[in-house]
């Protein structure tokens, strides 16, 4: 495929799509990619092959080739290897990229030695460019500041969303001391922080002393936007933040189905990579592109230091960012974005993580070595042993469990292929007469409606469902662990619904919300 304007060329293969019927345009003459003064370049002059050249600085031009005839939109470049220069348009060049090799005649020449020289000149020339770039970037820049966008403090309702007004008839309080020193603090076993609710002042017995109303009170430690090593903005603390605490709320404009894929389109149009999209339930997501708040600078990592939680906030769900591990003080903050590919391009991720799987969205490929340890030592206080087994075909790493999680017996069993699931059963004990020949995950992590896959189960037996179906089915029992409705032991008049769906974050057409 010939780009119609410069002479860049494809296999279709090669850019994963379709022969278009018709004219053909590449992606940087969609985007207005012109050639830029100092750049290494191909130019097809004549009957020469495609030359390696550099396009000159006007000051740089010597006087002579300056007067030579040309007209407006021609720029001066320099061959390698012959060091002659001549007037050019965009239409006779395109972009060097280090390991290109140029043509080889195929008849001997007496240029074949120049332009051997040339490739090797050219090959240099790029690699100083790209060394200076980086030194450049390297250096701090006084007064960078992030791109713009508008600062907002609450999620904003855009098009036919329109967002839940309170009813304090249906806020339930706490039964927490409101003559305590902290109350509804995390260590008071408030029954509403239990259940991911936050309290409401005006219903809550202890009134603005209650320490479980971070979101409206905007309760966030001192954070700061700055510029990454390689990987655009990101965002980092300028105080330690325990393990647990709130972070910040992540806000933006709220949407619905449509104005996200109108959103989505415009996006492709205009070649944009920069995606803010997070999922709050199945008709709203929020978009945190052109209004949201510190939120929007927080970066993917397959080990991350934050992770997304729904609260219930006067009635509507909000979506928060809470620290899984000690923070120390000018750290860079990440949560996981949960992406899932569908398409045939995967978006490659650069956390820089020791279990970063490559790509956002695809399974961390190992454990840290810390999680190993700390696995091995919870084994040893259990009196069970660590194995290596193999499972499905594919290599994992398992928790030597001897018994069957079913029935709690030894015997013959077969391991789930999840490499963070300890689980063996027997086979009839998981309605299987023979082993599976494919890699095999266990009911513990399937809808038991739908057989979607799920993190919300009964910690007593495999029966485990999806967000959707959670509802009557999964409870708290009297140890804070979800049951299912034959372990519950919960009395039916304080029996509370537990409910948590995933927090999903999208970025593109060819990532889909889980």
């Amino acid at each position: 495929m010939c780009c119609d304007i410069c002479p860049n060329s494809f296999h279709a293969h090669c850019l994963v799509m379709p022969v278009p019927e018709g004219g053909y345009t590449c992606e940087d003459c969609q985007t207005g990619r012109f050639p830029l003064y100092g750049e290494v370049v191909w130019v097809k002059l004549g009957a020469y092959r495609w030359w390696p050249a550099q396009i000159m600085f006007p000051h740089e031009i010597p006087e002579n080739i300056r007067n030579l005839p040309h007209v407006r939109g021609e720029f001066a470049v320099k061959f390698f290897g012959s060091h002659d220069h001549y007037w050019v348009n965009r239409g006779r060049v395109f972009i060097y990229q280090v390991g290109d090799t140029g043509s080889k005649s195929r008849a001997k020449s007496s240029m074949d030695a120049v332009y051997d020289l040339a490739v090797v000149e050219a090959l240099e020339a790029q690699k100083a460019l790209e060394a200076a770039k980086a030194t450049r970037e390297a250096e701090p820049r006084q007064g960078m500041k992030p791109p713009m966008y508008v600062k907002i403090k609450t999620n904003k309702p855009v098009g036919n969303v329109r967002m839940l007004e309170p009813d304090h008839s249906n806020l339930t309080p706490c039964d927490c001391d409101p003559f305590s020193q902290q109350p509804c603090d995390s260590d008071s076993n408030c029954l509403n922080r239990i259940l991911l609710v936050e309290c409401s002042p005006t219903v809550c017995k202890a009134g603005d002393k209650c320490r479980n109303q971070r979101f409206e009170k905007r309760e966030y430690p001192p954070l700061i936007p700055y510029k990454t090593d390689g990987r655009g903005w990101g965002l980092k603390t300028l105080a330690d933040i325990p393990k647990g605490d709130f972070i910040i709320e992540y806000v933006g404009e709220v949407i619905d189905e449509s104005e996200y894929k109108h959103r989505i389109d415009n996006k492709h149009n205009e070649k944009d990579q920069n995606f803010y999209f997070l999922t709050i339930d199945k008709d709203r997501m929020i978009d945190a592109g052109p209004k949201g708040n510190f939120a929007r600078f927080m970066n993917h990592s397959c080990q991350p230091n934050c992770e997304t939680q729904k609260w219930t906030v006067n009635g509507d769900t909000r979506v928060g960012l809470f620290a899984i591990d000690d923070i120390p003080a000018n750290s860079e903050l990440t949560f996981n974005y949960n992406l899932q590919c569908v398409g045939p391009d995967k978006k490659p991720c650069m956390c820089g993580a020791p279990n970063c799987s490559g790509y956002i969205g695809s399974k961390a490929t190992k454990l840290v070595e810390d999680d190993k340890k700390k696995l091995r030592a919870d084994l040893a206080k259990s009196g069970k042993k660590w194995k290596n087994r193999r499972g499905g075909g594919l290599s994992a790493w398992k928790m030597g469990v001897e018994e069957c999680f079913m029935c709690g017996k030894s015997g013959d069993l077969i391991d789930c292929c999840n490499k963070t699931c300890p689980k063996s059963y027997h086979l009839e004990c998981v309605d299987l007469k023979k082993p599976p020949k494919e890699r095999w995950i266990c009911p513990w992590h399937c809808c038991d409606v739908c057989e979607k896959r799920t993190s919300q189960r009964c910690t007593n037996c495999t029966s485990a469902f999806c967000p959707a179906h959670s509802d009557g089915n999964l409870h708290l029992d009297s140890n804070q662990s979800l049951v299912c409705n034959k372990h519950s032991k919960v009395r039916k008049e304080s029996e509370r619904d537990y409910h948590v769906t995933s927090t999903d974050r999208t970025l593109s057409g060819d990532v889909n919300r889980r």
